[in-house]
């Protein structure tokens, strides 16, 4: 099957989710402008391509979600939770947090990656998103140094993540743990992990169908939006 390509109008259309390749790939070229950005995620679509390459957009089947409701913390982190003198924000450092996540980081083989699909362009696309109230962040701080954090964009009642770091043991962990305490306290039944990784697996998170997850955009996506800056106003355990 051939891919589409895109044209630069942010009105082209997607084509049908159907129509994505075996690896979740659906369409190639458009932009990074709002209105496609959000038409994206809001039909399961998220873009994910390296610097200096056309735009991809992405939809596989199935999907990894962890639901708001059925995150597993570990005794550990239990303790960690309880005893941490590290602190948590939302919203206070996004640009910050998204240079973080593109910084080349360790693979599970010690490795040095560089998230090179967080380049330029993709962090002027969400910062833009950021100020319009619709990009968010969740930042961990030992003292007033970032170590950890992540990003994503909310419509609706849904939260669609995007990246994660840590610099400090289990600080991404705590930022996690965090947003979605805070997600489920406003009434978010899950976050988007977009694709499987161990590690959010070990925290709960589940491969579901493509239709299912829809089925959730549907429902949950046009509820009553937060375009402002976010607020922590739940406290992790």
């Amino acid at each position: 099957m051939a891919l589409t390509w895109l044209a630069t109008s942010a009105n082209s259309p997607f084509p049908t989710l159907d129509q994505a390749l075996d690896d979740g790939l659906l369409a190639v070229g458009g932009d990074l402008s709002p209105q496609r950005l959000l038409n994206a995620y809001r039909n399961g679509i998220f873009p994910w391509f390296n610097e200096h390459d056309p735009i991809l957009w992405w939809s596989p089947d199935p999907r990894m979600v962890l639901f708001t409701d059925q995150i597993k913390i570990s005794k550990s982190l239990k303790k960690t939770l309880k005893n941490t003198e590290l602190s948590i924000t939302m919203d206070r450092a996004f640009s910050e947090v998204m240079a973080a996540c593109s910084a080349p980081r360790k693979n599970t083989n010690g490795e040095t990656e560089s998230g090179t699909w967080i380049h330029p362009e993709m962090i002027e696309a969400y910062t833009g998103l950021h100020q319009q109230g619709i990009a968010h962040s969740i930042e961990c701080w030992q003292n007033d140094t970032l170590v950890g954090g992540l990003y994503g964009i909310a419509i609706g009642h849904i939260f669609f993540g995007e990246s994660m770091f840590s610099t400090v043991r289990d600080s991404s962990k705590i930022a996690l743990v965090t947003l979605c305490q805070q997600l489920k306290h406003w009434g978010f039944p899950l976050i988007d992990c977009q694709i499987y990784s161990e590690h959010l697996a070990s925290m709960g998170a589940i491969e579901i169908e493509r239709k299912q997850f829809i089925s959730y955009l549907d429902k949950h996506c046009p509820q009553t939006q937060f375009n402002s800056n976010w607020l922590l106003d739940t406290i992790p355990s």
